[in-house]
């Protein structure tokens, strides 16, 4: 168990992607806190956690809204007041509001800057000090292919990911002299409740463009998260790993 007493935080973990990181961390030994924006909402992923038996790490679940930094302080409080910092921290939390940009209204666009980017912001704001002090801690943000090449009737959330992007540039710059990386996760077309939204036709179409003739799962993006988390990528920052069957390449 390469996590053993390892302290994950994994925020938007309620289920799909965030869910299968929270898993994919717990199976390997770390002790992960769940984050969703309702009480209750992470029920799921914990008992999933707890499936994986007698060897996993433990598990925990805590209501947090990432655009409100007040219930972001809490969350960092709760954690923090049974460790004493966090050695992986995984922003996943994430929404959509789709539209053509001539439709788009201002409150679409920020309300997805405000969760994806902001969001993001506040929870690496509120545990980089004690994760700094600590050394050798992982950061890995979850962003998306759109956030690469931009997508039709997503400008909004193809903002937020290429802002992620930069933050996550940024944050490797600045924490690399504490032994601190940061890097981006961008997954392509990937089976979840998001995208089960989507047309047959949108689906079909999608998996055409995929080299390898399927669409991703969460424990692909998961799979890829946890080596970053591990001592193997301990001199990869400032990285974007895309997780897309070949998609855009």
């Amino acid at each position: 168990m390469q996590f053993a007493n390892k302290v994950a935080v994994v925020t938007g973990a309620s289920r799909g992607i965030g869910r299968a990181i929270a898993v994919g961390l717990a199976r390997q030994g770390a002790t992960v806190y769940c984050t969703s924006t309702r009480e209750g909402g992470c029920d799921g992923t914990l008992a999933a956690i707890a499936d994986l038996g007698d060897g996993a790490g433990k598990a925990h679940a805590i209501a947090c809204d990432v655009t409100d930094q007040d219930s972001v302080e809490a969350l960092q409080k709760a954690v923090l007041a049974d460790h004493k910092s966090v050695d992986f921290l995984i922003n996943n939390a994430g929404i959509t509001r789709d539209g053509l940009f001539l439709r788009m209204g201002p409150d679409d666009f920020d309300a997805v800057l405000h969760t994806n980017l902001r969001g993001a912001f506040l929870v690496c704001k509120a545990f980089a000090r004690p994760m700094a002090k600590a050394r050798g801690a992982r950061i890995v943000n979850i962003g998306s292919v759109v956030g690469i090449t931009g997508n039709a009737g997503q400008a909004n959330y193809a903002a937020s990911k290429a802002g992620l992007l930069g933050l996550t540039k940024s944050l490797a710059q600045e924490f690399a002299g504490r032994g601190v990386t940061a890097n981006l996760v961008a997954p392509g077309f990937i089976q979840t409740d998001m995208t089960a939204d989507l047309s047959a036709e949108v689906q079909q179409a999608m998996q055409q463009r995929i080299p390898l003739e399927r669409p991703g799962t969460p424990e692909d993006v998961a799979g890829v998260v946890t080596f970053l988390c591990s001592d193997a990528a301990s001199y990869i920052t400032g990285q974007t790993l895309v997780v897309d069957g070949g998609m855009t390449m």
